[in-house]
């Protein structure tokens, strides 16, 4: 089968290769996958460049959408020909979506609804995951202010949009230009604010009456925590999935007079009863069409290098794709 690898950390164009590697054969329990779409995440590229190797050579990508076309013992066969999306795909293995076939545990091979596509089911393990757990973790939004930063990112569109299905009363998001801005209120933010361009706390306030957001769905934990205090409501809840190092300080005075609350969660990990469920609203969403995707960029198997340096750059409306012939 056609694949890409790197045996070595280091620089999208250094290290990825792409050539062939031996048709994998599923093991009990798991099922063969004919990839036709396989998403690239910031934590892909983040793996490559510089965390260190699980085994020597890794096949990156956890996210990704295809067709069963093989089985293991205790798998039913049934299962064969089934349209899928994945999650986790390469996560704790060596071997991801970044190839023309993969095999992996049955339970991570969800059935893709009939309207949505396989380019579309490549977004779906991690960043569509992502913003719906992150949206409903700890309570319910009905009725509330929430406030989404990095709104035209690829998990931040998808949690707008989530946002908007479960109730939230006004979604406000944060961008970086002008370009993005147009991507969020498509999306279905009520309020756009420019961080470059405008004071967010001030905006904020403002958008409120002064009470802040209720729920605040964070990409950068370590970027904006010292902004929470202003930003948050009394009692609030700030979401934290991301964050750009490895400390995230908080301001404590402020945060504990207003009995403010930070939760942490990564979707890789999410508890199987939480996944399950989470897992089961998305697919419902996408089956009766109420979810837009964002495909900012497709590529070829041969551009991998090209993909992974587009998501980098932090540039891209959306998310990124490798594409592979149908």
């Amino acid at each position: 089968m056609k694949a890409a690898w790197y045996e070595q950390n280091g620089s999208a164009s250094e290290v990825l290769r792409v050539g062939t590697l031996a048709d994998p054969v599923p093991s009990a329990g798991e099922v063969c996958i004919k990839v036709f779409a396989s998403g690239v995440n910031p934590s892909d590229v983040k793996s490559r460049a510089g965390r260190p190797l699980i085994a020597p050579r890794i096949t990156p990508h956890s996210d990704g959408a295809g067709v069963i076309v093989s089985v293991g013992a205790g798998v039913a066969d049934t299962r064969i020909g089934e349209r899928v999306w994945i999650w986790n795909g390469q996560w704790k293995r060596s071997g991801g979506t970044a190839a023309e076939f993969m095999t992996l545990p049955t339970e991570q091979a969800v059935t893709l609804p009939k309207n949505t596509t396989f380019e579309e089911g490549a977004c779906l393990g991690i960043p569509a995951l992502t913003a719906l757990r992150a949206m409903t973790i700890d309570g319910s939004v009905l009725g509330q202010t929430v406030l989404v930063s990095g709104g035209a990112g690829a998990v931040g569109a998808y949690a707008i949009q989530f946002a908007r299905l479960l109730g939230a009363a006004c979604i406000i998001a944060t961008v970086s230009s002008a370009e993005k801005a147009k991507t969020a209120a498509e999306m279905g933010a009520d309020h756009v604010i420019n961080y470059r361009a405008e004071n967010v706390a001030d905006r904020v306030k403002q958008i409120t009456d002064g009470r802040g957001a209720h729920r605040i769905i964070e990409v950068d934990g370590a970027a904006n925590a010292e902004m929470l205090p202003s930003l948050i409501a009394r009692g609030g809840l700030c979401v934290i999935y991301g964050s750009g190092k490895s400390q995230v300080p908080f301001d404590f005075g402020p945060m504990i007079q207003i009995g403010a609350a930070a939760r942490f969660f990564i979707v890789y990990e999410l508890p199987r009863a939480e996944r399950t469920v989470t897992i089961a609203a998305l697919n419902a969403f996408l089956s009766h069409g109420m979810v837009r995707h964002t495909i900012a960029a497709r590529y070829q198997l041969d551009d991998i290098a090209k993909a992974h340096e587009a998501v980098e750059s932090g540039k891209l409306l959306g998310n990124a794709v490798v594409v592979f012939d149908a």
